[in-house]
């Protein structure tokens, strides 16, 4: 008998001792909104280019005869770069001018015969029609001798070549890369949605596989006026300093700062719920002896980071439930389980497109 009574007061105790367990305050971390940058951007992607470009294409079939320019070599507008083999083309100018010559002389006798009435108007046209023709086509030959020669169209750096001595290429054959020197800048695409937010002069901040870590920055210098109705974009031109470490070619990401506030109040944003629809907070409040979690309603602005801009709703010094439990309801008692970041302590930065999302 006391044995079963023993079993029951134990059973007693454990039960209210699960009741009391049960019914204790959930334990949160609090937390000190911070202080610090916000800022809101746009996102892109895009390569690096020089300002100026070229391709230089052959527009004759014809063998490589002299290649006088390396890759990386600096070119001045009209400096040869390629040659290509004349000595047919030469050959079949000079037929065509010595029959021009001829033409001209033979209508110069046709002229007097004319004149004296020995040869139709007729006659005579047709002569002179023989001359023009020959003369256009002497025009197109030289052109065509002028063609076997390429130059360089502006001052500029030789990016790329292609073929070599001997070799034969056909019209529309890609022989060189061209493009100006530096600053070079960023063809970046930017959705149609974000592009009325972009404009001139605004700071870019760059990511670059090739240099993690590394501030990167370009500044907005061109917005094409005409939009891609298939992809629904805007290329957005944006320049780098002369000194950027980027190379032509290379993929970046880019985000156009549209707005940046230096002092924004700044949570963690594990530290919302609601979602963006209705987002909130939960603060602690002294009741007595008892904390209370007191619900606020907010109004955000960037996300990037870890952090979210709050804008209104929220007093800087007030404490608010880092990681709000499931469940949580305004007015619910709370106990404090751990601590988090005081206001002076290394605060972070806010990155985003605004309500839309976090920093890419």
């Amino acid at each position: 008998m006391r044995t079963l009574l023993a079993l029951l007061l134990l059973a007693l105790a454990a039960a209210g001792g699960w009741f009391w367990w049960s019914q204790r305050p959930p334990a949160v971390t609090l937390v000190t909104p911070q202080r610090g940058p916000a800022v809101e951007a746009v996102y892109a992607t895009g390569e690096v280019h020089p300002t100026r470009e070229a391709e230089i294409a052959s527009t004759e079939t014809g063998r490589i005869r002299d290649y006088p320019i390396d890759e990386g070599q600096a070119v001045l507008s009209g400096d040869v770069l390629v040659r290509l083999d004349d000595l047919t083309a030469r050959a079949d100018l000079q037929a065509l001018r010595a029959r021009v010559d001829f033409l001209e002389s033979d209508l110069q006798r046709a002229r007097q015969l004319l004149v004296g009435g020995h040869i139709s108007q007729q006659g005579y046209d047709l002569k002179k029609s023989e001359l023009d023709q020959a003369q256009a086509a002497a025009e197109a030959q030289r052109q065509r001798l002028l063609d076997l020669t390429l130059v360089a169209p502006f001052d500029a750096i030789v990016l790329r070549t292609e073929y070599e001595v001997g070799e034969v290429v056909q019209p529309g054959d890609v022989l060189i890369w061209l493009g100006s020197d530096k600053p070079y800048w960023i063809e970046a695409q930017v959705d149609e949605e974000d592009i009325p937010r972009v404009s001139l002069g605004q700071t870019v901040l760059i990511k670059a596989d090739a240099f993690p870590g590394a501030d990167l920055r370009a500044r907005v210098a061109e917005i094409t006026p005409l939009g891609d109705p298939v992809n629904k974009q805007y290329r957005v031109r944006l320049i780098l300093p002369e000194t950027s470490p980027l190379m032509l070619g290379m993929t970046v990401e880019a985000n156009i700062v549209t707005r940046r506030t230096e002092d924004a109040l700044l949570v963690p944003e594990t530290a919302l719920v609601g979602g963006r629809a209705r987002p909130a907070l939960f603060v602690a409040e002294p009741d007595g002896e008892t904390i209370l979690a007191r619900r606020r309603d907010v109004s955000l602005g960037v996300y990037g980071g870890g952090l979210v801009e709050v804008l209104r709703g929220l007093e800087p010094d007030a404490q608010v439930v880092a990681a709000p439990p499931a469940g949580l309801a305004d007015g619910d008692r709370i106990r404090i389980g751990g601590a988090g970041k005081a206001p002076g302590e290394a605060p972070g930065e806010a990155s985003g497109a605004a309500a839309a999302g976090g920093v890419q």
